[in-house]
């Protein structure tokens, strides 16, 4: 028997309060780094970030996330010996003038973190023909990445902070917690609360570099020569 075809229901509207408490959660997050707290995560608010994350849009509903969880000192261990060993050969990838300065940023919270999560991209889920995956192979890795940001903001709205580690060997990372060789590590997070944040994002607080003006990446059109790409 053939199922009804489903009908659209009416689209909920949020109220004033409702709308700029999303606005400020997004203005409020932050990459955290250095201002974790030692308190473990409730499992309750843990399961609300994983399911925002799950809510994410993901392309052909191929849901190509999964969230490997990580409270294992030893673990967590081996992930930092590999970020410190990507992170001095990124020093000396930047100018002489720099490289003191990039030595003073706290870059990573691997190990003060309570919480690591890592979130992944399964590239063969959905089959090898994907709905909307047809002409773009990409939009499974684009649809984890909005996983990644729901996570983010559903975070700050219970008080938690989320770091972004990127500075290690993605194949180094992967042969420490078995992930096979066709599902990609997207993010690697550091997770916990936080009491303290920077009132603005910590790069731009530090002078490394400053938020541009809105105003130069917008376009009509098509591409202009005025666009910022500085």
């Amino acid at each position: 028997m053939k199922n009804a075809d489903p009908k659209p229901v009416s689209a909920r509207i949020f109220d004033d309060a409702e709308r700029q408490a999303l606005y400020d959660i997004i203005e409020a997050r932050r990459d955290v780094r250095n201002e974790f707290l030692p308190d473990d995560i409730e499992p309750d608010a843990l399961m609300r970030i994983l399911r925002a994350a799950h809510n994410a849009p993901s392309v052909g509903f191929m849901q190509p996330w999964n969230f490997i969880v990580i409270d294992d000192p030893a673990q967590k261990q081996k992930v930092h010996a590999a970020f410190a060993d990507a992170n001095a050969e990124a020093e000396q990838m930047f100018s002489k003038d720099r490289q003191e300065t990039y030595r003073s940023l706290k870059l990573e919270g691997i190990k003060k973190s309570p919480l690591n999560i890592i979130v992944t991209c399964d590239r063969a889920r959905g089959g090898k023909v994907v709905w909307g995956r047809t002409h773009d192979a990409a939009m499974d890795v684009y649809s984890t990445v909005c996983a990644v940001q729901n996570l983010w903001l559903a975070a700050r709205a219970e008080g938690i902070g989320i770091g972004w580690v990127s500075i290690f060997e993605k194949d180094r990372v992967k042969a420490i917690f078995n992930i096979p060789a066709h599902v990609e590590l997207v993010a690697y997070l550091c997770v916990g609360y936080v009491e303290e944040l920077f009132d603005k994002p910590e790069l731009s607080a530090r002078g490394w570099r400053h938020r541009i003006d809105i105003n130069d990446l917008i376009m009509k059109n098509g591409w202009t020569d005025t666009a910022n790409n500085a």
